[in-house]
């Protein structure tokens, strides 16, 4: 090696070791890793270099974690048919998960500017607030905030508080959802999101922003999924061929 060259950090020759051993299917999908203890021995190096390292992975989608845990490899991409990847029901139960709802506000008000935009409604015209907790096996990890053109959004506030899926429901009275548009982003946590989901005001929550229209492409929610760190992760698969969009769910 020349002089010139430096050496490989200790991080990254740590986390390809690891990378490969979940590649070759040492660790399986939901298995937990050794402790940070563990892996700084059997390296010989700090535990900040195996946080290094393990921070690393965890950008590459290989792992995640909740806090105050060990890490948890979410294994090869999982990728979901359109019902499972829209509907939170589905794509929890296709988990072996309870999915549960519950609605804690619905306003009938006019639709601000965006809400018309993505809606495709006059700015002024009445519009559904609807804002509901979506728990997992009775844990809270998500806050569904969601805007819906004014005759779906009658239906929504005739459903029972707790109906598990408003998805399933609408779709007895003929609502199809057809299409959607998926946007991941990072918001901070407001109060009301604080106190649903019992994590800190202006903590960071994975945002999925929806956009759903019909068979006929006219829009039929304008919504955004607020999930809490550490509990779901979402993939993209892309080729000359297809793309495709996963979420998985995180321990």
């Amino acid at each position: 090696m020349s002089e010139g060259r430096q050496r490989t950090p200790l991080y990254l020759k740590v986390a390809g070791d690891l990378r490969s051993a979940i590649t070759a299917g040492e660790y399986d999908s939901g298995a937990k890793l050794p402790a940070e203890d563990e892996l700084a021995r059997r390296y010989g190096v700090s535990r900040g270099t195996v946080r290094q390292a393990l921070a690393e992975l965890r950008t590459d989608g290989l792992i995640t974690s909740r806090r105050g845990t060990r890490r948890v490899v979410l294994g090869a991409p999982l990728l979901h048919s359109f019902g499972e990847l829209r509907s939170f029901t589905r794509w929890a139960r296709s988990l072996g998960e309870e999915p549960g709802g519950r609605v804690v506000a619905i306003d009938r008000v006019p639709a601000n500017e965006e809400e018309a935009e993505r809606l495709r409604l006059p700015q002024g015209a009445t519009v559904y607030r609807v804002r509901r907790l979506r728990t997992l096996s009775g844990a809270p990890v998500m806050v569904e905030r969601t805007t819906y053109p004014e005759w779906i959004g009658k239906l929504v506030a005739a459903m029972p508080r707790n109906t598990v899926s408003h998805s399933e429901q609408l779709g007895r009275h003929g609502v199809v959802f057809a299409d959607a548009r998926h946007t991941i982003d990072l918001v901070p946590a407001d109060a009301a999101d604080a106190e649903l989901l019992g994590c800190a005001a202006g903590e960071s929550l994975l945002r999925e922003l929806r956009h759903s229209t019909d068979a006929t492409g006219a829009p039929v929610e304008w919504s955004q999924d607020r999930y809490l760190p550490g509990t779901v992760a979402f993939t993209v698969r892309s080729s000359t061929a297809t793309s495709a969009l996963g979420r998985r769910l995180s321990r």
